[in-house]
């Protein structure tokens, strides 16, 4: 802990095993962000993410890193949703996560939603770097006040690469302090609960998936480069999952 917050590092690295499964060399987090191991899945290795304390909030520094090498495959999920909240430190809160892909090697980054609860600032940054031949499933969802409450302050970019280079890099700001416009018809309509599903296959650079709308609030986009983009707005987040959940159905 500092000054400031609460300062807290994970880091993951996988790798194939030689025997068909996926080894996990490393497996470390600290204070508020403790990893597990749970039951693997043929080749594909799981951690769970498992918030030992509140937060993230006010000046809080957390950081999460997942490599994954060649031919190895790692499943990251979340125990239960990310509540960012207000803190006695003052400044914003920021949540750093760093995804490597190598050839070969395949990611599911399926965290839990999270909710910007009133009086909270929350900075999630997201950088994913995949070798041409690696594959990434991918979900953010991010839900924006609690039952009958209005959220805080919430700023999320995420950027992809492939190859070095860039296939996605936006940024969504909600919440008091916001741009304005991000409740208005062109953004979230009035809804509370936003997310998007990033899939990365090399097959893709050759086949590109079809544009499509999915449903009224969601819609199915190609990318430049092997990759797919689903974004979707809902009125909560059971609605949201759904809608995420129908569109890897049809990615897969």
């Amino acid at each position: 802990m500092t000054g400031t917050g609460v300062r807290a590092d994970a880091r993951i690295v996988a790798r194939a095993d030689g025997r068909g499964g996926t080894a996990l060399p490393v497996l470390d987090g600290d204070g508020p962000l403790a990893l597990r191991r749970t039951r693997s899945a043929g080749r594909e290795a799981r951690v769970m993410v498992v918030g030992a304390m509140s937060g993230p909030l006010g000046g809080d520094r957390f950081s999460l890193t997942a490599s994954v090498a060649e031919g190895g495959r790692l499943h990251v999920g979340s125990a239960a949703a990310t509540l960012a909240l207000p803190g006695q430190a003052k400044g914003e809160a920021r949540y750093d996560v760093r995804l490597d892909v190598a050839d070969e090697a395949e990611l599911h980054w399926l965290p839990e939603q999270l909710i910007s609860a009133r009086g909270s600032d929350l900075r999630v940054t997201t950088r994913a770097e995949l070798a041409a031949g690696a594959r990434l499933v991918l979900r953010e969802e991010q839900v924006l006040g609690r039952t009958g409450e209005e959220p805080g302050r919430l700023t999320s970019r995420l950027t992809v690469r492939v190859a070095g280079r860039t296939v996605l890099d936006q940024q969504l700001a909600c919440g008091p302090g916001a741009p304005g416009g991000w409740d208005g018809p062109a953004v979230l309509a009035g809804r509370r609960a936003v997310g998007q599903l990033l899939v990365v296959r090399p097959e893709y650079a050759v086949r590109p998936v079809e544009p499509q709308m999915l449903d009224e609030c969601a819609a199915l986009t190609p990318l430049a480069g092997p990759a797919a983009l689903v974004t979707a707005v809902a009125s909560d987040a059971l609605r949201l999952r759904r809608l995420l959940d129908e569109a890897l159905g049809r990615l897969s």
